[in-house]
């Protein structure tokens, strides 16, 4: 007992120091606004209220397989993520750089020309897409290679589809592949996502690969965790409120009944109804109805499914409820046990007023039509996952590029990725300019402090 409590002790000690800035939330954001606060040789302090850091991009454990929590892909092209990750220790697992699309009773391969040449050759004569709509995609490739990220990101903005429309596309292309495939990306069917972030992410799937972490998407953030003092985060610490004093400095009060005060600086890491909630009223940023889908996960004995090949399924069919599936143990075979196979289907929306054992019976239905029963009707259904806040909502206008400074307290500075892009990238760049935009008004940068 001794021991808890000189651990009390020194946890009473952290708390009370005013001289180091408090970070809520240990998603990306949070994570790498703790990084760059460690950087510059900041004292800090990140509280994150559950069991673990990484915010959405978590991973559980269940019967030997490794569940994401929801459909979560890593590009190796992120800018920022270069950066800050070590790519070889995540021991990234590449997809196929294309997809087979399910259209008309029947898949067909859409390949990226220059990582699998033969293969979009093949493909030319297939249904998804005319020849011409193969050459857009080329020129599409080009027109974002050109700009700067940060010229796609102020550039002027329209919803996807009608970018689309614009470019030339037909209707075939972009009901079969574009809407499945960027729909699967930012939870949007309808494609009413601002056309920046479309470029952003053609670009970075023109640079990069398509992967997931040998171990689980949760390594992302794990490994940002693990080059941060140990100390300096506490797990299992809920945030109920930010009060303000007098001076308008913020006072972080815990649900254990503690308040920590800070006379540096709070960031808020939170996604954006958490922050509404904390600060009492809402940030100032215009309301769109979140991003959410619904992840199921089946097993299957290994010679139960019926591809070996690292690739993403998309539903071009226009009729049913999911969007794209994988086989997760044939991109990352360490995501089950060694004789068994891991699906992941996603939806995109909530069904919220769908049981969860209708949801399952309805996906094994649909994919029976396309696997056949026999092999569908084998697998068993793992976990159902469902998001509600997968992603903020980005249909124009939005502002990629906000100013982190809150608008209630010159202390509190906003970060996660509805302050930027809705990607991993725009998360991690969010808490760096968070924390850049608290030094550069404490003057810490300038004078060495």
């Amino acid at each position: 007992s001794s021991s808890s409590s000189s651990k009390q002790l020194s946890l009473n000690s952290k708390l009370e120091r005013k001289d180091r800035v408090i970070v809520i939330g240990a998603g990306l954001a949070g994570l790498a606004a703790a990084t760059r606060l460690h950087s510059q040789g900041r004292p800090f302090v990140l509280l994150e209220a559950s069991d673990a850091v990484g915010g959405r991009v978590r991973t559980d454990s269940v019967d030997g397989f490794l569940l994401d929590r929801g459909f979560q892909i890593f590009i190796t092209a992120y800018p920022e993520a270069q950066k800050l990750l070590d790519y070889n220790a995540l021991n990234l697992q590449k997809f196929y750089s294309g997809a087979k699309v399910y259209y008309n009773g029947q898949f067909h391969t859409v390949a990226d020309p220059f990582r699998h040449f033969w293969d979009s050759i093949k493909s030319l004569a297939n249904p998804i897409g005319s020849v011409l709509d193969k050459l857009l995609i080329g020129l599409t490739r080009i027109r974002v290679l050109i700009k700067t990220d940060e010229q796609i990101l102020t550039s002027s903005e329209v919803p996807i589809i009608e970018l689309l429309r614009n470019i030339g596309f037909s209707d075939s292309i972009i009901d079969s592949f574009f809407r499945p495939f960027f729909g699967g990306i930012f939870f949007d069917k309808e494609l009413e996502t601002s056309s920046r972030l479309f470029d952003f992410i053609f670009k970075c799937l023109a640079l990069g690969d398509n992967t997931i972490p040998a171990n689980g998407i949760c390594q992302i953030p794990n490994q940002i965790a693990s080059k941060l003092p140990f100390e300096s985060i506490l797990l299992n610490t809920r945030v109920l409120s930010i009060d303000f004093d007098e001076q308008n400095m913020p006072n972080v009060r815990l649900a254990n009944g503690e308040t920590l005060k800070s006379e540096i600086g709070v960031i808020l890491a939170v996604e954006e109804p958490e922050a509404d909630k904390l600060l009492r009223q809402p940030v100032k940023f215009q309301r769109k109805p979140a991003r959410s889908t619904v992840c199921l996960y089946f097993s299957a004995d290994k010679d139960e499914i019926p591809v070996q090949e690292p690739v993403l399924f998309l539903n071009g069919s226009g009729k049913g409820i999911v969007n794209n599936i994988f086989f997760a143990t044939n991109v990352a075979p360490s995501y089950g046990p060694p004789d068994k196979a891991l699906i992941s289907v996603s939806l995109i929306g909530l069904f919220a007023d769908v049981m969860d054992d209708n949801l399952t019976a309805e996906v094994i239905r649909e994919l029976s039509d396309w696997f056949g029963k026999s092999t569908v009707g084998s697998w068993r259904h793992l976990r159902t996952y469902r998001v509600r806040f997968a992603q903020p909502n980005q249909s124009p206008p939005t502002d990629l590029i906000k100013n982190p400074k809150s608008e209630f307290s010159l202390a509190v500075y906003l970060c996660g990725d509805y302050m930027t892009s809705a990607t991993f990238d725009g998360a991690l760049v969010s808490g760096r300019k968070a924390v850049d935009a608290l030094l550069r008004d404490r003057a810490f940068l300038n004078s060495g402090v």
